[in-house]
């Protein structure tokens, strides 16, 4: 690491900080700041990449009851996006998706294993924040959440457009909370609303038929469109947009930008065909193949 013009931190002397200053004053004032810059730096063979090649093995926080993106199939293995995306991780690493050691953890304990080096990173469907950004860095997003309506497949109403036009004899369900009504009034601004204590009361609203619509996250929605087709359908409109990505422990530059790379091309290119192939067996959503020339992430078209 090193300034503008290629002098390397760590040969700057407090002798030097004070000929490059105009005086004792200004060179106390950047001090800090070089140290700083110092203790970021990383030497060679020193970092978090190497040593999770050394180690042979990839450690993940992730979750285990909240499917699609992490939970446990019958005999108990881990599946679900993030699995996915950490096993891809793996295969980048060593060549093998299956060197990861999952790390079942409650949301709340994913940035203290970070950042006390339990964990190499953490694939749990984490929602990008500014708070959060003060104790971690985020990578790359790799999903756009959102809310959506949740139908049953044989309700009266086709669509949102059509629960728009109920109006007030539309009745919604959602997850309690402070706020929650004028929450739904965004999407439908006269539906009456009901407020319950868990995700799972507020599908078994819609199952029973008391609500006309279940107010719920986007991926869960297109996760019981795919599991129950003949059940369920989405109603095409979506709100309340939030970024997921990875999450990883502050200062090592060289590993963050590892796994943007493995995330990049994941989405993008060489190993598109995997996300793409998890996104369609998550999501029930056939990705278009990204265009060759020009790089498809700098045509973002509004």
């Amino acid at each position: 690491m090193g300034f503008e013009h290629g002098t390397p931190t760590e040969s700057i002397s407090r002798r030097d900080l004070v000929r490059l200053s105009v005086g004792a004053v200004a060179a106390s004032t950047l001090l800090p700041s070089l140290l700083s810059q110092k203790a970021f730096a990383q030497p060679a063979g020193q970092g978090k990449l190497q040593e999770v090649l050394n180690r042979k093995m990839l450690i993940v926080g992730t979750g285990s009851t909240n499917p699609p993106w992490h939970f446990e199939d019958e005999q108990g293995n881990l599946i679900g996006m993030d699995i996915d995306l950490a096993r891809l991780v793996a295969k980048g690493l060593f060549e093998d998706p299956t060197k990861v050691q999952f790390v079942r953890e409650a949301p709340d304990a994913r940035i203290p294993n970070l950042v006390t080096n339990k964990i190499d990173v953490v694939f749990q469907f984490m929602t990008v924040t500014a708070l959060r950004a003060q104790q971690v860095e985020f990578t790359i997003p790799y999903y756009r959440e959102g809310v959506a309506l949740l139908m049953l497949k044989a309700s009266r109403y086709k669509d949102y457009n059509d629960l728009m036009s109920g109006g007030n004899r539309i009745r919604v369900s959602v997850l309690q909370n402070v706020g929650a009504e004028d929450f739904v009034h965004v999407a439908l601004p006269r539906s009456q609303v009901l407020q319950l204590d868990s995700q799972a009361t507020v599908i078994q609203a819609l199952d029973s038929n008391r609500v006309d619509a279940a107010a719920v996250d986007q991926s869960t929605v297109r996760w019981l469109v795919v599991r129950f087709p003949d059940k369920y359908k989405d109603s095409g409109f979506g709100w309340y947009p939030q970024t997921y990505a990875a999450a990883v422990k502050p200062g090592d530059p060289v590993w963050l930008n590892y796994l943007n790379t493995v995330l990049h091309e994941a989405m993008t290119a060489v190993e598109f065909a995997s996300y793409r192939d998890s996104f369609k067996k998550w999501f029930g959503i056939t990705l278009k193949e990204p265009s060759v020339g020009f790089p498809v992430e700098y045509a973002y078209r509004f």
